[in-house]
C-alpha cells in the first residue's frame, strides 16, 4: 500500500511542472476572458460590471456577424485546397523521384517564415501599379481592395503557407505505411490508384483527423496575414474574426466586447473539433476494410 501511495506521489509531483503551466497559461486565462466579457473596460479607466450587456450588443452586432460570416467562407476555403494538395504533394514525395529531397526542405520554407513577413512580400507582389504580378500581366489588377477578389486571395496566400506543413505530416503517415501491405496488393493485381484508395487513404485517416482539426484552428486564428495584407479589406470582407477580435481590443478599445467574441470562436471551434472527433472516431483505424 506504502509502495503504491508513493508511486501516485511521484507521479503527480511530475505531472506538477506540466499542471502549473496549464493552470496559468491556460485555464486562468480563459476564466479572465470569461470575467472581462461581463465587464466594460478601455484599457485605461476602470473596469465596470455590466453583466450581459456586453453579450448582447456583440451578439446582434452586423459587423461581427460580417466577421463570422467571412471567417467561415475563409476556412472552407483553406482548408480543404491545402488538404487535397498536401496529400497529392505527400504521394509524390513518397515516391523518392529525384529531387525530392530538395522539395521536402522547399516545401516547409514558407510555413517556418513568419506569416507577417510572407504577407508584406505578397502585398508588394500582388501591388496593383508597380507589384510584379501586375508588371508581367501588362494591367493593373486590385487583388487586395476589390471585395470579390480580396478573400480568395487572402485564402490563396494562407493555402500557399501552410501547404508544406500538410504535406510534411501526410508524408510522415504515408512512409510509416508497411511495404508489406503495398507489395501483397500489388502482387493481387493492384494497381497504383486502387493501393491509394483502399490502402494509403484508409491507413491515413488518423493523419486525415489531426491535420484538419489543426488547420481549421489555425484558420480560424490568422490574423497576422489579413492585417498586413488588407487590414479587413474593402466592406470588412477579410475582417476575420482574429482581426475582428484584435481591432475591438486595441482599436476601439472595448475589451468586454472582444471577450465575447473570444469566447464564441472558442466554442464554436471546439465544437467543430468535437463534431470531427465523433466522426473519426470509429473510422480510425488501421484496418484495410
Amino acid at each position: 500500500m506504502r509502495h503504491g501511495i508513493r508511486n501516485t506521489a511521484v507521479g503527480y509531483a511530475l505531472l506538477a511542472p506540466s499542471l502549473f503551466g496549464v493552470v496559468i497559461f491556460l485555464l486562468l486565462p480563459m476564466l479572465v476572458v470569461v470575467w472581462l466579457s461581463l465587464h466594460r473596460w478601455d484599457l485605461l479607466g476602470p473596469i465596470e460590471y455590466v453583466g450581459l450587456s456586453n453579450w448582447r450588443s456583440v451578439l446582434s452586432d452586423e459587423t461581427f456577424g460580417t466577421s463570422l460570416t467571412a471567417t467561415l467562407i475563409f476556412i472552407l476555403l483553406v482548408v480543404p485546397l491545402q488538404t487535397v494538395l498536401g496529400l497529392l504533394a505527400a504521394a509524390m514525395l513518397a515516391r523518392n523521384l529525384p529531387g525530392s529531397g530538395f522539395l521536402r526542405t522547399l516545401y516547409v520554407l514558407p510555413w517556418i517564415c513568419s506569416p507577417l513577413a510572407i504577407a508584406v512580400l505578397w502585398k508588394w507582389i500582388l501591388a496593383p501599379t508597380d507589384g510584379a504580378v501586375s508588371t508581367v500581366l501588362g494591367y493593373p489588377i486590385e487583388w487586395l481592395t476589390d471585395p470579390v477578389l480580396a478573400l480568395p486571395v487572402v485564402s490563396a496566400v494562407t493555402v500557399w503557407t501552410n501547404v508544406g506543413y500538410v504535406t510534411l505530416f501526410f508524408l510522415a503517415g504515408i512512409l510509416a505505411i508497411p511495404r508489406e501491405v503495398h507489395n501483397a496488393a500489388r502482387t493481387d493485381g493492384a494497381n497504383d490508384w486502387q493501393r491509394f484508395r483502399y490502402i494509403t487513404l484508409p491507413m491515413l485517416r488518423p493523419t486525415l483527423f489531426f491535420v484538419l482539426v489543426t488547420g481549421i484552428v489555425s484558420a480560424a486564428q490568422v490574423f497576422d496575414t489579413v492585417y498586413a495584407l488588407t487590414d479587413g479589406g474593402p466592406q470588412g470582407r477579410t475582417d476575420l474574426l482574429a482581426h475582428r477580435i484584435y481591432a475591438e481590443a486595441f482599436g476601439a478599445a472595448a475589451v468586454g466586447r472582444a471577450a465575447v467574441m473570444a469566447i464564441v470562436l472558442f466554442v464554436l471551434l471546439l465544437g467543430v473539433t468535437l463534431v470531427q472527433h465523433v466522426y473519426f472516431r470509429r473510422r480510425i483505424s488501421y484496418d484495410l476494410v
